[in-house]
């Protein structure tokens, strides 16, 4: 029995490890790339996601081996970033440099000011960003993903009135978060969680997402009978679905730019 319990112990995997490395494409720009140590893993492997470059090592690798193989694929990294991202530059945020923001499927010009106190509002033809001279970026960013959240349950708040009469129930709670890969979620208990990149996207793909959520709330699944019920609330459906094949990434990528860094 020792020795049994022994060989179990030594079999548990150990978790996985995290951190940064520097790599400099062949175009002379220098990217970080997440290296992940990870005990289920048996090769060295790259991909490439919204959230960036991944490099993932087997426990035994050593950081050598895994920089040697970054650099050999260098020009396989820089195809894949630039088939990601597309060839526009993602959205960066520069205090009282930045021209516009994304918001609502547009570039919106931006209306800097100095200020006392940080605020951020969006009047309709602009979005006016008031700012303490000193402010750091991190705080600004924190400003932004606020401003960003609020405009979202702004559509929200305008849209969920007029799908819930036909409802078994309203969701409770609806969550915004910067989501991976899903651009929304509906727990067993009726809390929903939608994806505040969904601000930046054309409003009617954003509607879509919320009512295909809603719809959940009938049907669990995603069965004929579920699509039914999205295709009587939305009958424009398939359109927004398209939008998020050819766009999501971008859109999941530039608002994680401009919050994130």
């Amino acid at each position: 029995m020792p020795f049994r319990l022994q060989r179990l112990i030594a079999k548990t995997p150990r978790s996985v490890e995290r951190d940064v490395v520097a790599l400099q494409l062949e175009d002379g720009r220098r990217i970080e790339v997440q290296r992940v140590r990870d005990p289920r893993a048996r090769r060295l492997k790259l991909s490439v996601d919204e959230r960036g470059a991944r490099l993932t090592l087997p426990m035994r690798a050593s950081l050598i081996s895994g920089e040697r193989f970054l650099h050999e694929h260098r020009a396989w990294l820089q195809a894949q970033l630039a088939r990601q991202l597309g060839a526009e530059a993602l959205p960066s945020l520069e205090p009282f440099a930045t021209a516009s923001l994304p918001l609502r499927g547009r570039e919106v010009p931006v209306d800097w000011q100095e200020a006392r106190y940080a605020a951020i509002r969006h009047d309709g033809e602009s979005i006016r960003i008031q700012l303490p001279a000193r402010l750091g970026e991190a705080a600004l960013r924190r400003h932004l993903r606020a401003f960003y959240e609020t405009e979202a349950r702004a559509d929200i708040n305008r849209w969920l009135p007029r799908y819930l009469a036909a409802l078994p129930r309203a969701p409770s709670p609806v969550r915004l978060k910067m989501m991976s890969s899903l651009w929304g979620s509906l727990s067993p208990d009726g809390a929903m969680t939608l994806d505040l990149s969904l601000i930046i996207a054309r409003p009617s793909a954003f509607e879509y997402v919320l009512v295909h959520e809603l719809c959940h709330l009938i049907h669990a699944n995603h069965s004929r009978a579920f699509w039914r019920e999205v295709e009587a609330r939305f009958p424009a459906w398939r359109d927004e679905r398209a939008y998020f094949h050819e766009h999501g990434r971008r859109l999941k990528a530039g608002l994680r730019a401009l919050l994130a860094g």
